[in-house]
């Protein structure tokens, strides 16, 4: 038998009906779910520095488990002294078993060691159901051993999922474990 992320089958089995039941869908098919998970990191410092490039990929594919690229400038911007085609930033997307497992980790062991964690807000939604994150340090994820680290850099986590409205995707999310703040 195939491995299955413990989040996916829990999607399967217990999120599918939850959902149903709240916004009474007819079909399995109509129930949301999630596409993909985009971790993004901007690296502003990498126009003096090329090696910096090289650390936030090395980083990114150490925390999601799958080779990261590297961002190139769209347009030149003379007060950055930034040219089109220049490195800066790195972004990774995941999809199926390796977007599930992130998710896993990310609720389990890299949110509760947020220092003073309440929660996340739930205003990163942006009006099509899909959800946007930003954590301060990357030394939240276990897999970063902080000795290596040359700077403490913070990232963006984008939840983009096949809801309608902002309601449908948030009450996926919380199904699937994300610990919103309470109002």
């Amino acid at each position: 038998m195939a491995y299955v992320a413990r989040l996916k089958k829990e999607y399967r089995e217990r999120v599918v009906d939850a959902l149903r039941k709240e916004f009474g869908y007819k079909n399995v098919m109509q129930v949301p779910k999630l596409e993909k998970i985009v971790v993004s990191r901007g690296v502003g410092a990498a126009v003096a520095d090329k090696k910096l490039i090289d650390h936030a990929v090395d980083e990114l594919t150490n925390i999601t488990g799958q080779k990261a690229i590297s961002t190139m400038s769209k347009k030149d911007v003379a007060a950055f002294k930034l040219r089109k085609g220049m490195p800066i930033g790195a972004k990774v997307t995941l999809r199926g078993e390796r977007m599930y497992e992130f998710l896993d980790r990310l609720v389990t062991s890299a949110l509760p060691r947020v220092r003073d964690f309440q929660g996340i807000r739930a205003t990163g939604f942006d009006g099509r159901g899909n959800y946007s994150l930003g954590v301060t340090e990357q030394i939240i994820f276990p897999e970063i051993n902080i000795d290596k680290i040359n700077r403490i850099n913070g990232m963006d986590i984008t939840f983009v999922t096949t809801a309608e409205t902002d309601k449908e995707a948030k009450s996926l999310l919380t199904e699937l474990g994300l610990p919103f703040k309470k109002n």
